[in-house]
């Protein structure tokens, strides 16, 4: 197993999602995160135990297939990404929307 760098670890988290389903997980105490598609689960793991300073239970990955796009006469592809569902430890919590 590799050394996980700790300076790369906040490139990996690119937001939270915010969707239905997602807060629907945030009464079971677990977030939605988009996520590199290259991050491993402990790396995801170690980027929001050190972000948010809370204790991870378990991560769950979603890579969807990749999707075709038609611009005029030319073929391409949406952009790939990954999704992470992150559970945290009972009593931990992030806050996503500060005052509110």
């Amino acid at each position: 197993m590799s050394k996980i760098d700790e300076r790369s670890l906040p490139d990996l988290i690119h937001r939270p999602l915010i969707t239905e389903k997602a807060i629907r997980l945030l009464e079971e105490n677990q977030y939605m995160f988009d996520v590199s598609p290259k991050a491993t689960k402990p790396e995801i793991k170690a980027a929001i135990e050190q972000l948010f300073d809370v204790t991870v239970v378990s991560v769950n990955t979603a890579t969807p297939p990749v999707k075709k796009k038609r611009v005029g006469r030319f073929m391409g592809h949406k952009p790939h990404y990954k999704r992470a569902i992150v559970k945290l430890a009972p009593g931990d919590q992030i806050v996503l929307f500060p005052d509110v």
